[in-house]
C-alpha cells in the first residue's frame, strides 16, 4: 500500500469520525431535549403549580386530610363552662388565651335551659330553698339541612251569581320558566350549587332526593339551567356594555368540551373565553365585572366579537396569545404583557433541571431572580397602599433598573441557548413579547400581570373537573352567563344565591333599559332572609 492511499484512508476515517461525531451530538441534543420534555411533563402531573402559594397548597392538602392533619395539632373545641384559664395554677406569667373563636353574634340562637330538679333545690344545711342568681352560658354550633317543600299555586276562581256570562280567574305572577317545575329559590339553589360549588347535577338530584324531596331526573334540571341561562341574557348584555366602557380590560381563555357541537368531534377543544375590569375605584370607573363567553374556537374572528367596541387607547392585559396581538392592532389599544406567564416559562427551564443543577448561578434561576425583584416593588407598594402616582415614582426609580438588567442578560444569552430547548424557547418568548412587558413601568395604573383574570377562570376549571363536560351548544353558552353572573357577585361582594333568588323573581317583571339595570349585581335589592 502507497503513501498515498494511506494517506486517503486516514483522510476517510477522520471524516467519518466526525461525522459520527455530529450524529452522536445530534442524538445526545434530542435525547435532551426529550428529557426535559418529559421533566416538564411529569412535573405538571404530579408536582405543585409554582404560582400557588403555600397556604393554597395547604388547604388543597387539607381537602383529603384535614381531620388527621388538624387532629395531630390541637385538641377538639371544647365548651367554656367555667371562664378559667386551665392554667391558673402556672406562674405568674401572661399567656395566649385559649379556647375557640366566638361564634357568631348574628346567627340566630335557640336557647335550651337546664336546670336542677325541685328535689334538689333545698340547702342541704338549713333546708332553705335554692334562688336563681344568674346563668352560665356555653354554645354549639348547630345546622339544619335543607328543607324540601312544595309551593302549592291555588288560582281562585271568581262568578256572577246571577249569570253564568262572568268567570274571572285570578293571575298568577310571571316566573322565568313559565310552568316550571322549579320556584326561584330552588333554581337559585342549583345554578350556586353547581357553579360555586362545583357540584354535578347527578349529586345535587341525590342531595334533594336524601332532604325528601322527589326523584328528579338530571334532564330537567339541565333544561331548567339552559332556560335560565338563556333568560338572563339581557343582563349579560348590560355587564358586556359596563365592561367595554372600562379603561382596563383582563383577556384569558380555558378549554371547555362540548360533546354535541355542529361540525364537530365530541373529543375535540372548544373555548369559554374571560374578560373581567379591576373597578372599584375612580380610575376603574364602575364595579368590578367577570365576564365569560363561550366559543367553538379561539380564532381572531372569534375574539373580535368580545372585543368590539373597545374605545382606541384602552389597556389589554393578556398573555402572549397572538390573537390578542391582532385585537390591540385593530382596536388600537395599548397591550400589556403579563409576568407571570414569562416566570412560568423561565420555572418550567429551571424545574426541568435534576435538582442538584438547580442553584442560583443557572441563567433560568437569574431570570427568575430579577422578575422576583420587580414583583417586590409591587409588593411593597401595596404593603403601603400607594396611589397610582406613587406608584409610577417607585416603579421609574427601582422597576426600571432591574428592566435594563434583564434586557441586557437577555440579548447576552438569546443567541447562546439552543432554542428548542425548554429556556431557548423561554427566551424566545421574553424577547418576543419585550416591548409589551415592559410597558408596564410607564402608568401607575397598569397591572404587572394577569393574574386577576387568571383567579377568575379558577372557579370554572375546578367545577370542570367535576362536570368534565357541556352536553351542547346551549348548555356551553347557558354556564357562560351564569359563571358571569356569579363570579361579578363574588367579586362585589354580593351573595350569588340571594342574588339568583332576587334576579329571578324579579326579571320576568323587566320591561325597560332601567329596569334591568336596576338588576345588575350591584344595584338589586337583595331579600333580607
Amino acid at each position: 500500500m502507497n503513501l498515498m492511499s494511506v494517506t486517503e484512508e486516514i483522510a476517510a476515517l477522520q471524516k467519518a469520525l466526525a461525522s459520527a461525531k455530529s450524529e452522536l451530538t445530534l442524538v445526545r441534543t434530542e435525547r435532551d431535549l426529550l428529557k426535559e420534555r418529559l421533566n416538564k411533563f411529569m412535573r405538571k402531573i404530579f408536582a405543585a403549580k409554582s404560582e400557588v402559594s403555600s397556604q393554597n397548597q395547604k388547604d388543597m392538602f387539607f381537602v383529603f386530610n384535614e381531620a388527621e392533619v388538624l387532629g395531630a395539632q390541637a385538641q377538639p373545641a371544647a365548651q367554656e363552662e367555667d371562664g378559667k384559664d386551665d392554667d391558673q395554677d402556672a406562674p405568674a406569667k401572661k399567656r395566649a388565651k385559649r379556647g375557640r373563636k366566638p361564634l357568631d353574634p348574628a346567627l340566630p340562637r335557640t336557647v335550651v335551659r337546664h336546670e336542677l330538679p325541685e328535689s334538689e333545690r333545698i340547702c342541704p344545711h338549713d333546708g332553705s330553698p335554692l334562688k336563681e342568681i344568674g346563668v352560665e352560658a356555653s354554645e354549639q354550633l348547630d345546622i339544619i339541612p335543607q328543607q324540601v317543600r312544595v309551593i302549592r299555586h291555588e288560582r281562585v276562581k271568581y262568578a256572577c251569581p246571577c249569570c253564568d256570562g262572568t268567570v274571572r280567574l285570578a293571575s298568577k305572577p310571571a316566573q322565568v320558566i313559565p310552568k316550571g317545575l322549579f320556584s326561584e329559590g330552588l333554581l337559585a339553589w342549583v345554578i350556586a350549587s353547581k357553579y360555586c360549588d362545583g357540584l354535578p347535577l347527578y349529586r345535587q338530584a341525590a342531595l334533594l332526593g336524601r332532604f325528601g324531596g322527589s326523584d328528579l331526573s338530571r334532564n330537567t334540571m339541565a333544561a331548567s339551567l339552559v332556560r335560565v341561562g338563556q333568560a338572563v341574557q339581557p343582563i349579560i348584555n348590560l355587564l358586556r356594555d359596563h365592561l367595554l366602557e372600562a379603561p382596563l380590560i383582563y383577556g384569558d381563555e380555558t378549554k371547555i368540551q362540548v360533546l354535541k357541537e355542529p361540525g364537530k368531534s365530541a373529543q375535540s377543544n372548544s373555548y369559554m373565553w374571560a374578560q373581567m375590569t379591576q373597578g372599584s375605584g375612580p380610575d376603574g370607573t364602575g364595579p368590578p365585572i367577570r365576564l365569560f363567553a363561550y366559543s367553538a374556537s379561539r380564532s381572531t374572528a372569534a375574539a373580535q366579537i368580545l372585543y368590539t367596541g373597545m374605545p382606541a387607547g384602552s389597556v389589554l392585559m393578556s398573555d402572549g396569545y397572538a390573537v390578542y396581538d391582532q385585537i390591540a392592532q385593530a382596536h388600537q389599544l395599548v397591550h400589556l404583557a403579563c409576568w407571570a406567564h414569562c416566570r412560568r416559562v423561565f420555572n418550567d427551564a429551571l424545574q426541568a433541571l435534576p435538582k442538584n443543577a438547580r442553584t442560583a448561578d443557572q441563567l433560568a434561576a437569574q431570570f427568575i431572580a430579577l422578575i422576583g425583584q420587580l414583583y417586590a416593588v409591587e409588593a411593597r407598594a401595596r404593603e403601603k397602599e400607594l396611589t397610582p402616582t406613587q406608584l409610577l415614582a417607585q416603579r421609574q426609580l427601582h422597576s426600571v433598573p432591574v428592566l435594563e438588567r434583564i434586557e441586557a442578560l437577555l440579548l447576552a444569552n438569546i443567541h447562546a441557548v439552543l432554542p428548542g430547548s425548554l429556556l431557548g424557547k423561554a427566551l424566545h418568548y421574553m424577547s418576543a413579547q419585550w416591548s409589551k412587558l415592559k410597558l408596564y413601568v410607564t402608568s401607575g395604573e397598569y397591572p404587572i400581570d394577569n393574574n386577576a383574570c387568571e383567579n377568575s377562570i379558577s372557579p370554572f376549571v375546578i367545577g370542570r373537573r367535576n362536570w368534565l363536560f357541556a352536553d351542547t351548544v346551549a348548555g356551553a353558552n347557558a354556564s357562560a352567563n351564569l359563571y358571569s353572573l356569579l363570579q361579578t357577585c363574588a367579586v362585589n361582594g354580593v351573595d350569588g344565591y340571594k342574588y339568583l333568588r332576587a334576579l329571578l323573581a324579579s326579571l320576568p317583571k323587566a320591561q325597560t333599559a332601567d329596569d334591568y339595570e336596576a338588576l345588575l349585581p350591584w344595584a338589586i335589592a337583595l331579600p333580607a332572609d
